[in-house]
């Protein structure tokens, strides 16, 4: 019990060093929380650029400013580097690197894996390591512990292991590190009470529950269940189409119920790091236990269809103008994966920037949050924000709901629109405005 003592009033009088792996949208906000907890940390990032920026106090991360980092930089207590023998110094390791789907939607965990490479390389004996990265239930106690056990180190006693998933929304400014409650399952009870010692000195509320694989399927759950009932709504949206009604009209009228309903709203199919790939991490895993997660694949299936679907929307429209897509110019407005972001992970615009292209359309996109972006290997600029040239196109696509947007003057000038997110209040369904 002499380490866990030890690491345990380290903790409480916030002398322990806290060690993030991994800068990114989830690692840097993280960061922030701990510093203003009063903790010395060490953030530690093999993209070198991303190091160099932080160190000479840029930010890359929307959520957490230019600003921001200065004023950690001049506590004295911020560490930034791409040295990972910085580890040795570490109290606490929390994990938080990217957790995609390869191809063939199986999980690719290899980021953590190099992360464990690099923590049991080095000397980790009385620290806690703690993963966020959202990966498949089992991962903390089939992959990590193994590897932290060897050389017959024990776990609660030689070294300490949790899982605590991540819970970052890009762009919320309602809810934050302090105020989102964390959920924290460790190995051991010394694991768990010391990973809740952690997150109780900068988070308001610590959920405990009995173990990891608890505290990962969690997180699953959370992302499965705004995919299922996105994929509800956008087959809504599909038949609605086809019944020739307005679908914003319908939840806008399902959503005046008191109770027993959740609004969502369709779009061209999800976005960001998590909803699109989480749900996949679980149905894999169902499969292992001969099990098949029929609502998840139907889910994934009629999202990952959506931006087909815009698609044909678009033949359509150019088509009822006279126009053919091989010889329409088209702007799309967002590449962010929602509104009034710079986050373009898994972003559905993408995907429809590609397929236009594919098929022939003259395209171009604007996205004040968004400068360029590569397509095929060609780096593509936004153009310059002139709403008067919108005239110039055939079509123009809402794809993003950024509120920078000055949407009188895109009706004002724009030929025709395509408006996936229902940007535009009070129109009505004509030959140059359709909603999806």
């Amino acid at each position: 019990m002499e380490k866990y003592r030890e690491l345990e009033k380290k903790i409480s009088e916030r002398k322990a060093v806290i060690g993030v792996v991994g800068l990114g949208y989830v690692g840097l906000p993280l960061v922030e929380g701990f510093i203003q907890g009063g903790f010395k940390v060490i953030g530690v990032d093999n993209n070198l650029q991303k190091v160099k920026s932080l160190n000479s106090g840029k930010s890359y991360v929307q959520d957490v400013s230019s600003e921001t980092i200065k004023k950690m930089h001049k506590t004295k207590r911020l560490f930034i580097s791409g040295d990972f023998n910085n580890i040795n110094k570490m109290d606490v390791i929390i994990i938080c690197v990217p957790t995609p789907l390869r191809k063939s939607k199986d999980p690719d965990i290899s980021y953590i894996l190099s992360a464990l490479g690099e923590i049991t390389k080095r000397n980790y004996q009385g620290s806690l390591v703690i993963l966020e990265s959202t990966t498949y239930p089992g991962t903390t106690e089939e992959i990590l512990l193994p590897e932290l056990s060897k050389d017959k180190l024990k776990v609660g006693k030689d070294f300490f292991l949790a899982f605590s998933p991540e819970r970052v929304d890009p762009g919320n400014r309602r809810f934050g590190i302090k105020n989102t409650p964390k959920v924290v399952g460790g190995i051991t009870p010394q694991c768990t009470k010391l990973a809740g010692m952690v997150y109780s000195s900068i988070v308001d509320n610590v959920h405990v529950v009995s173990s990891p694989t608890v505290a990962e399927t969690s997180k699953l759950l959370e992302n499965v269940f705004r995919s299922v009932n996105i994929g509800l709504v956008n087959e809504l949206a599909l038949l609605c189409n086809r019944m020739k009604i307005d679908v914003w009209e319908v939840i806008a009228a399902a959503s005046t119920k008191p109770f027993g309903f959740m609004t969502f709203y369709p779009g061209p199919v999800l976005g960001g790091h998590c909803i699109p790939l989480d749900p996949f991490y679980l149905s894999w895993k169902a499969r292992t236990y001969d099990f098949n997660a029929r609502f998840i694949e139907l889910a994934g299936e009629i999202n990952g269809n959506m931006p087909y679907y815009v698609i044909s929307r678009i033949y359509e429209i150019l088509n009822r103008n006279n126009k053919t897509i091989s010889k329409s110019k088209i702007l799309l407005l967002g590449m962010a994966y929602k509104g009034d972001i710079d986050d373009m992970r898994e972003s559905p615009s993408l995907d429809v920037f590609k397929l236009l292209v594919a098929r022939g359309a003259k395209t171009d996109y604007f996205d004040p949050y968004i400068p360029s972006i590569e397509i095929h290997g060609k780096k593509i600029k936004s153009i310059a924000e002139n709403y008067s040239k919108l005239k110039n196109y055939d079509l123009i696509v809402i794809l993003t709901g950024h509120k920078k947007y000055d949407y009188t003057k895109i009706k004002k000038f724009a030929k025709c629109i395509y408006d996936t997110r229902n940007a535009i209040k009070g129109l009505k369904e004509s030959k140059k405005y359709c909603k999806l």
